[in-house]
């Protein structure tokens, strides 16, 4: 019998606790009896505005790479891409819903390396009018990978988990509403990067290289030969006076700043 059915006054807790401000540290102290990890945190996604940290509150407890994460870096990220689509899996690896060359990213070099995991897991959460909570489980080196048996009960364990934040969010939601900041430029942040100089396909193309998407998996993507990317590639570097995916990533960095100025003022 799996631990989840070991651990009933456990699972009575939690849900005690699923609509009381509580519920998310007393998830995560029931979670660590499912899987082992070294870090966990809950996220609201809301279309048009930028993540929303549930747990961890104290800002003592997030690390410099997730204060970048939650400023802007999140708009390159697997997992806010994915659930951008409006249909993110219940239970996924970051292996799982990666681009083919993310790990080869600037994205990834400069930013998410600084999380120091081996594995990353995230349960995502469906609630009304496009709001996603996410609860993504961190594993650094020690622990190594999730094993199968714990990824196993961890989708056993979704419905319940599932029922339960959408009940912490019907009576807890407005607290975490004031944290809320409209990212509907952050959210374009991608395809108006190059505007005025790339062409609309550009644009297409050198979003998907900033995500992780190699010459091939862009050419299966938007239909259009490997020689075709290979040419727009150099166009690409051409127009933006780059001769480096990393200098890319600088011009990049430097339109989210102007973005975020632009909304702060």
């Amino acid at each position: 019998m799996h631990e989840l059915y070991r651990s009933p006054k456990e699972l009575a807790s939690l849900i005690d606790h699923s609509r009381l401000k509580s519920f998310p540290n007393t998830l995560a102290n029931f979670l660590s009896g499912i899987c082992n990890f070294d870090s966990i945190i809950l996220v609201a996604y809301k279309e048009t505005y930028k993540p929303v940290m549930i747990y961890p509150l104290d800002q003592a407890q997030h690390s410099s790479t997730l204060k970048l994460y939650l400023e802007n870096g999140y708009v390159l990220d697997p997992l806010y891409n994915e659930i951008q689509t409006g249909s993110p899996r219940a239970v996924s690896r970051l292996s799982d819903i990666a681009p083919d060359s993310f790990e080869s990213t600037e994205y990834f070099q400069k930013f998410y390396r600084g999380f120091k995991f081996k594995d990353e897991i995230n349960l995502t959460v469906p609630l009304n009018n496009g709001v996603f909570i996410a609860i993504t489980i961190g594993r650094t080196e020690t622990l190594g990978s999730i094993t199968r048996g714990e990824l196993n009960r961890l989708t056993e364990l979704h419905p319940i988990i599932n029922s339960l934040v959408r009940q912490f969010w019907l009576s807890q939601s407005q607290d975490f509403v004031q944290y809320e900041k409209s990212d509907g430029a952050m959210k374009q942040a991608i395809s108006t990067f190059g505007d005025g100089i790339l062409t609309k396909r550009e644009q297409q193309i050198v979003g998907l290289i900033l995500q992780g998407h190699s010459s091939k998996a862009i050419s299966d993507q938007l239909n259009i030969s490997l020689g075709t990317v290979k040419v727009h590639r150099k166009n690409i570097h051409t127009r933006l006076n780059t001769s480096s995916q990393s200098e890319i990533f600088t011009l990049f960095l430097t339109h989210l700043n102007e973005i975020d100025s632009a909304v702060a003022a």
